[in-house]
């Protein structure tokens, strides 16, 4: 499961913005829906990876937000009131949105156990490794979407519906080569190449037995 934790930057200053936080991420597809937790933090549960990394970075993306992504097992049952979820998944991304307040994109990731120090020559596609690459990616795509001008968004909106440059063009009552150059200038195809390889590797993660489990499915047999 994955777990998004989003929390409001500067709330004393500019009030509560919850509501249009719920309303911008309302459309991602959700095993329990983003629900306020305390204050100003909302928090839900995906078991869809691209579901998880799209509300996430629709969110770091304003700047407005910190936000962490906690990968991993939630406690079963799970309990209808997000709120009242627990397990290694809720811990991660407690950890991960603390983390997130000290970078500069404010979006951050973490797995379960993922503090412990990683063993020399650990092969590279260790879930901790890919973890620490991955928040990475998350991080670039979030400052590249959070320097794109209204005429860029605009662009990428519509190129996100699959709408050729044509068409752009003439909804926005531009030419086409000015769309062209805000698709380029927003590294539209560059963001949405990563975006891609992130909720791969992230659905790779997610898929995998965390340690625990493995360690179970040892000692009984399973999968032996």
């Amino acid at each position: 499961m994955i777990v998004v934790t989003v929390d409001q930057r500067g709330s004393r200053r500019s009030g509560d913005r919850v509501p249009q936080l719920l309303e911008l991420l309302g459309h991602h597809p959700t095993l329990r829906a983003f629900q306020r937790t305390a204050g100003d933090e909302v928090q839900a549960v995906f078991d869809d990876a691209a579901a998880a990394v799209g509300a996430a970075l629709d969110a770091a993306g304003t700047g407005e937000w910190n936000v962490g992504l906690g990968v991993g097992r939630v406690n079963a049952p799970l309990p209808q009131e997000t709120r009242a979820g627990s397990g290694p998944a809720f811990e991660a991304a407690r950890d991960a949105v603390e983390r997130s307040k000290r970078t500069q994109a404010r979006v951050a990731l973490s797995l379960p156990g993922q503090e412990r120090q990683r063993p020399a020559g650990l092969p590279s596609e260790d879930p901790s490794a890919r973890a620490a690459r991955l928040e990475a990616e998350l991080a670039l795509i979030a400052l590249s979407l959070r320097r794109r001008s209204e005429e860029q968004w605009s662009a990428c909106r519509l190129r996100e519906r699959g709408w050729g440059q044509a068409r752009i063009a003439a909804e926005l009552g531009v030419s086409q080569q000015a769309v062209s150059a805000r698709l380029n200038a927003a590294w539209f195809e560059e963001c949405q190449a990563l975006t891609r390889a992130v909720i791969v590797a992230l659905g790779d993660i997610e898929a995998a037995p965390d340690e625990g489990e493995a360690r179970q499915n040892t000692e009984t047999g399973v999968g032996a």
